[in-house]
């Protein structure tokens, strides 16, 4: 155990990191290869342990050289943003180091996460609801799919899936690879997920996912769940719930929303139109770690009926775990995991600080940034979108004047700036056409910083028109 004199210079170095994640020239990353990375950092373990100061050398390598996300030019995955609430609510989830199955081990935790599910089922419309906090959306999804399976087939819990069933599942073609994992995991087959045509928007077609559905009970299978995207990871796009839904409770299909990116516009009454028919649907998938800017993992998966997680498990007869003494539920019976981690808490932490009013104008706030940031690539004459913004998410490019390559010249450009460590953004391709995808997630974004990401993409796309032409 570390000597209690440790704490003051560690407790030092995190006050030191979060002043310094505020200042404007701070890099995103301090960007080395992993060849270059083993030279100022030894990754071995050695066979005796190191002393105290070369413990705080590392942990100031270890800060120095990671990404520093919370730098609000961290615009390259769905999470961003540093939620200090939260933080300390993770801080204090390590301190106590309890598990989520029992009351018994976790009483406050158990509360607390018992708080936040009936109140993220009362904004999806689930008043019989239920759910539980789980490692992440695709554990999400695959619970979903798991449930659906288990009502189709309610035998399968104890003698197993044959693939004879023949169980089909339908998705947005542009829907995350989860939900093929998932059928890989469950057995029913990656080729068993259809994926059904969208718009010129990203957005799932219902007369195509209907033709789908009609189309696989014609080969004598059982279309047994379908799957509407709330904010695709590259468009941003939201399917329309409502009218899928009309299709599924007309042939009796499981709908499950993933929101794992975009559940969270849920809590603004403003824009949570996009998710109108999400009362609806039989489960929902929701990340506060995405929009809610919450510590990685913070993940959700509520269903409509209650019971219905319990059903998935196969009889528990554990009495070395649970003992039906307290008079609340314990969670682990209607987990998958025995051992989980408290996540829940550090979410309570930050919803308590920011208030329910607080987190809306969080949300608001993402969706004016994703406005500013579209007028200003309209407006200028170097970079164009390459698609209609949806949501919280902006695929563009840059227009070299000297005709090169635009699909080389936009990659160029991206890898140049996250090496500079001046900004970080990713990109994907739409068709054979490579864009950046610019995703707005941090809660407190202005417009200042969405202009210094700008001012940075066409201060290198300018320095690399120079060298090509």
């Amino acid at each position: 155990m570390l000597d209690h004199h440790l704490l003051d210079p560690i407790i030092e170095k995190i006050k030191n990191y979060l002043i310094d994640s505020q200042k404007d020239d701070l890099k995103v990353v301090n960007f080395h290869t992993p060849g270059e990375l083993k030279e100022h950092i030894n990754f071995t373990i050695p066979d005796q342990g190191i002393g105290e100061h070369e413990f705080l050398e590392l942990i100031d390598k270890y800060l120095e050289f990671g990404v520093k996300t919370g730098n609000k030019q961290f615009l390259n995955q769905l999470y961003s943003g540093f939620n200090q609430p939260a933080f300390f609510g993770e801080v204090f989830t390590a301190l106590t180091n309890t598990s989520m199955y029992t009351y018994e081990v976790a009483p406050v935790a158990t509360s607390i996460e018992t708080e936040m599910i009936r109140l993220m089922c009362s904004y999806a419309g689930y008043d019989n609801g239920n759910g539980i906090f789980l490692s992440g959306g695709s554990n999400a999804n695959m619970i979903a799919m798991f449930s659906a399976r288990n009502r189709m087939i309610p035998e399968s819990r104890l003698e197993g899936y044959s693939k004879d069933e023949k169980l089909t599942a339908f998705v947005n073609e542009r829907a995350h690879y989860s939900i093929e994992t998932a059928a890989n995991i469950l057995g029913i087959g990656s080729k068993q997920v259809i994926k059904v045509k969208t718009d010129e928007h990203g957005m799932i077609i219902p007369e195509e996912l209907q033709k789908e559905i009609k189309n696989s009970f014609e080969r004598g299978e059982k279309p047994f769940f379908v799957v509407a995207t709330c904010a695709t990871t590259l468009l941003g796009a939201y399917d329309p719930i409502d009218k899928m839904a009309e299709i599924t409770e007309k042939y009796g299909i499981w709908l499950h929303a993933d929101g794992a990116f975009g559940g969270s516009l849920i809590l603004s009454d403003q824009h949570r139109h996009l998710m109108n028919g999400i009362e609806r649907t039989d489960s929902f998938s929701w990340n506060p770690h995405k929009l809610m800017n919450i510590p990685l993992i913070c993940s959700t998966l509520l269903v409509k009926e209650k019971g219905v997680l319990q059903k998935n498990i196969t009889d528990i007869d554990a009495d070395y775990i649970f003992h039906n003494i307290d008079a609340i539920e314990d969670l682990g019976k209607k987990s998958i995991q025995c051992g989980r981690r408290v996540d829940a808490v550090k979410l309570w932490f930050a919803w308590k600080y920011f208030g329910i009013d607080g987190y809306q104008k969080r949300i608001d706030n993402l969706i004016d940034m994703s406005e500013y940031a579209e007028e200003i690539i309209k407006n200028s004459n170097e970079l164009e979108m390459v698609s209609k913004r949806q949501s919280f998410a902006l695929c563009f490019r840059y227009l070299p004047p000297n005709g090169q390559d635009l699909n080389e010249f936009n990659l160029q450009l991206r890898e140049k700036l996250r090496k500079s460590g001046k900004s970080i953004v990713n990109f994907g391709h739409l068709g054979n056409t490579l864009t950046i995808r610019l995703v707005i997630t941090n809660g407190e974004m202005s417009k200042v910083d969405v202009s210094r990401f700008f001012n940075n993409v066409l201060e290198v796309g300018k320095d690399l028109d120079c060298k090509g032409s």
